[in-house]
């Protein structure tokens, strides 16, 4: 009997490698930051997860902070993986994040090494796994020296507790000074992790020009804008969208401010024959230097929307300028 090492699960998908390493992820990946916490349907979750999975979707992306409350959204992968997933435990590549407030006190924030070993520690019993593939420093702390930082992370590969380490949301030369360090250490980092979309471009003039470099994969996240880019706020505010309830991360103010240049680009998307969502990820993957986006989703048919967006990743000038134009950008960033 023939063997593929790809199962038909992976036939939808092609895969990109992660700067200059031999991690192979896949464009699209799923991210935990909301809809996986305890007051998400876990059955839920588990579709959502199942069905990435199933197509292809191979990198699961998550935080110690994430919930709400912070840890319930690994508390939930943690479930998710023993309920359904741990026989498929090496063709998955988990991540997770410390370096964000956690817990009172003096020591769980920040990049210390008493915190970041201190939270790996505790998301690996939220996850019930053995080891993490990608531990990241979630956030650049200008009060912790650098060295500290690389330290941390040195040890828990070392520790066999991760397998790579990332870096998130670091200005250009802290990266290029924990690159530095960690590559003496014989650490390699394997990619950096920022906000990237059409309407925030400072990824462009920041953290994108240093990844081919120092060979880091470039891992995007809030490609949809948290949704303003996709249908959901094309005829208003909907009473149950995010931009309608609590959240200090999108505001119906934001919404309503934007809400004339969604309406164009969603015409733009339709001209290239996609959806505003769909367009919004082409245009974040038609860089080489973006390894892969993550995606947010509430529910699984939401991440079946989105894998068009794989087969159209190609743009003309006139489309990129159209975009610019549109979202009043008169010089783009190179």
């Amino acid at each position: 009997m023939d063997y593929s090492p790809y199962p038909e699960r992976y036939s939808a998908i092609s895969f990109n490698r992660c700067g200059k390493s031999g991690v192979m992820l896949s464009p699209l990946s799923l991210g935990f930051w909301h809809n996986f916490g305890d007051y998400n349907a876990r059955d839920n979750a588990l579709a959502m997860v199942q069905t990435a999975f199933d197509h292809g979707i191979t990198h699961f992306d998550l935080a110690n902070n994430y919930g709400p409350p912070p840890g319930s959204a690994e508390e939930c992968m943690g479930w998710i993986l023993h309920r359904s997933l741990l026989p498929y435990r090496d063709e998955l590549f988990i991540s997770t994040k410390a370096g964000h407030f956690m817990w009172p006190g003096p020591y769980g924030d920040g990049g210390s090494r008493k915190n970041l070993l201190a939270s790996l520690d505790q998301s690996l019993k939220r996850l019930r796994l053995d080891y993490v593939d990608l531990f990241y420093i979630h956030r650049y702390d200008p009060e912790t020296p650098v060295e500290e930082t690389a330290s941390a992370l040195a040890h828990a590969v070392h520790s066999g507790k991760a397998l790579y380490v990332g870096i998130s949301k670091f200005p250009q030369e802290a990266a290029r000074a924990i690159y530095r360090i960690l590559s003496d250490m014989h650490i390699h980092v394997l990619a950096h992790q920022f906000r990237y979309n059409i309407w925030v471009r400072q990824a462009e003039q920041d953290q994108i020009p240093s990844l081919r470099e120092m060979g880091l994969g470039g891992i995007a996240f809030s490609p949809l804008a948290q949704g303003m880019l996709s249908d959901k706020y094309l005829h208003g505010i909907p009473v149950d969208s995010r931009a309608a309830g609590p959240s200090c991360f999108l505001k119906r103010e934001h919404v309503e401010e934007k809400s004339h240049q969604i309406q164009q680009l969603d015409v733009l998307a339709h001209e290239r024959g996609q959806t505003l969502a769909q367009m919004a990820l082409s245009w974040v993957l038609r860089r080489p230097e973006i390894t892969t986006c993550l995606i947010g989703a509430s529910r699984p048919q939401q991440i079946i929307d989105c894998l068009p967006a794989l087969q159209h990743i190609s743009w003309s000038q006139e489309e990129l300028d159209k975009i610019d134009h549109i979202v009043g950008i008169r010089a783009p960033f190179s």
